[in-house]
């Protein structure tokens, strides 16, 4: 997913397709991340947008194939199926220095999210490549989970 949400559009179709010729030569899929017009322009089926984006625009995503939106409750989860989501990510899971002032919602609210809807969850938030994290979260009911500062630091 090419998640740079402080990049004006025009920057941010500029940055994404040279990441898109990066993920195609090396046969990854790429997620767009806010900007559906974005991912129109350059012919891409998924799209990840937050759930106000969502809301806004369910009706214009029916061109797309895989949906993706974060969300923070059961009730979220559940609005963002009925919209037409096809995975949604649930977090923060664990301890996170993204999120320092917030706790993290735990494994028994990723489990609640996942019982709650039928699409694929994933869960986010201080996740680490970790063997135990990673089976947690998948007897949780989750898909797999998100890894982005971990990954930073690789």
């Amino acid at each position: 997913m090419l998640r740079e949400k402080d990049l004006p559009e025009n920057e941010y179709m500029t940055l994404a397709k040279e990441v898109s010729m990066i993920c195609k030569q090396n046969k990854v899929k790429l997620i767009i991340h806010f900007y559906s017009e974005v991912a129109e322009k350059l012919n891409y089926e998924s799209i990840h947008l937050p759930l106000f984006k969502l809301k806004e625009n369910y009706e214009k995503l029916s061109k797309f194939k895989t949906i993706g939106t974060s969300v923070h409750s059961v009730e979220e989860a559940i609005e963002a199926q009925k919209l037409g989501a096809t995975y949604i990510s649930a977090g923060h899971i664990f301890a996170t220095d993204c999120k320092k002032d917030l706790p993290p919602r735990g494994l028994e609210f990723l489990k609640e999210v996942c019982n709650s809807v039928t699409i694929s969850v994933y869960a986010i938030g201080g996740i680490k490549l970790s063997d135990v994290q990673m089976d947690e979260i998948i007897k949780c009911g989750a898909k797999g989970g998100c890894i982005m500062s971990g990954m930073m630091s690789l």
